[in-house]
């Protein structure tokens, strides 16, 4: 019998006392034997064997003995979140974006709600008024990947039993604004003298607006003709690049020559103030706007001219693999966004239909047999 009443005498007043107690003797799996004796916090035959159950119910799960875990908000352990994990795993202007989601989206949305409330029905309302707002499927998406993501860590945690599922909206492929190869030669020529080189640095290595800001003259071979990414600058902080590793790009001839000319001792920056300090964000914006404006084009961003040096070397039939290493994408994914452009696939791909046959060489034959492919 596991539970049973016991007697207890008070030493000082002689007294005894009578109680309920609950005695186990408990098997574990890997042969194990744990005996547990405790007094039933209801003093009641029924209050002891409901105890008994408990205590039973604990060992099997394995949670007896471990201290209950209080399991915070998301407001609460949102600001643990980004002071511990996102700070450490991510670049500065990450996280600052990913504390804005908390601040504008995710918190006003769940901060309330404990880690182990947020569940299926919650997310899905989440989504419903985000779009009803006028937030785009893919921004949505993204407030969606940081929320599974925090309640993730809280699961490894052990601060929670599991993570809800997450179905993602379906979001449609990304147009890829590129200029043709007529209109970037008209946007290099309608820029204004020092800007031009920029535009053209950036039309024929392709690196990212806080690459080409950040680029020094140190990261530049001009004899060896050949360009390191080693920094980038987003939001006034100095780093790595995105993908945290410096890589390397080939300078073209006409690239090579006018980075010769651009050449200053203004300071260590290739695109700098007067003063030698790198240029600003929006410092760099009108420029470029005005370029567009003389060249008759429309307005574009400075990452249009990463996806134009990109779709160039597609068309030109340069591998995807060098593409991808080239522009430093984490993976070929990224690459194969532009694979649409090359203008041999199709036609190779359908060509290999009215090849001829396989040649095969005979064992000791000197002059090839030709026999069709099977299987």
């Amino acid at each position: 019998m596991s539970v049973r009443q016991a007697k207890y005498k008070n030493p000082a007043t002689g007294n005894w006392k009578t109680f309920w107690t609950v005695d186990i003797q408990f098997q574990h799996s890997d042969g194990r034997t744990e005996r547990v004796r405790k007094v039933s916090p209801v003093q009641t035959r029924r209050g002891a064997e409901q105890y008994e159950r408990e205590l039973r119910q604990s060992l099997l799960d394995g949670t007896h003995g471990k201290k209950e875990v209080i399991v915070p908000t998301c407001a609460e352990f949102s600001d643990e979140f980004l002071r511990t994990y996102v700070k450490t795993n991510n670049k500065p202007s990450e996280c600052q974006t990913k504390a804005g989601v908390f601040r504008n989206h995710l918190n006003p949305a769940f901060g309330k709600l404990k880690l182990d409330e947020i569940r299926g029905q919650e997310i899905e309302r989440f989504k419903a008024r985000k779009l009803g707002e006028g937030m785009s499927p893919k921004t949505v998406n993204n407030c969606l990947t940081i929320l599974r993501r925090m309640l993730s860590l809280a699961h490894e945690w052990d601060i929670i039993n599991g993570v809800p599922h997450v179905k993602w909206l379906k979001v449609p492929e990304p147009e890829i604004d590129f200029l043709s190869f007529e209109e970037a030669a008209r946007l290099v020529k309608g820029a204004e003298p020092g800007w031009d080189v920029m535009i053209l640095t950036g039309l024929r290595t392709g690196l990212r607006h806080g690459e080409l800001i950040g680029l020094r003259w140190e990261d530049i071979d001009l004899v060896a003709g050949r360009l390191m990414v080693r920094q980038s600058i987003v939001r006034g902080v100095i780093g790595t690049p995105k993908s945290g590793k410096k890589r390397e790009v080939p300078l073209s001839p006409e690239l090579r020559e006018a980075l010769k000319g651009h050449r200053h001792l203004r300071g260590d920056y290739v695109f700098c103030n007067p003063d030698g300090s790198y240029v600003k964000k929006g410092e760099t914006k009108w420029p470029l706007w005005r370029a567009c404006r003389r060249a008759g084009l429309r307005r574009i961003g400075w990452h249009c001219l990463r996806h134009t040096f990109a779709s160039h070397l597609v068309m030109k039939g340069v591998p995807l693999k060098a593409v991808q290493e080239l522009m430093g994408h984490a993976t070929i994914e990224m690459t194969m966004r532009y694979s649409h452009l090359s203008p041999d696939v199709k036609r190779d791909a359908v060509g290999v239909l009215d090849s001829a046959p396989e040649e095969v060489m005979l064992p000791g034959s000197t002059a090839p047999s030709t026999r069709a492919k099977t299987g």
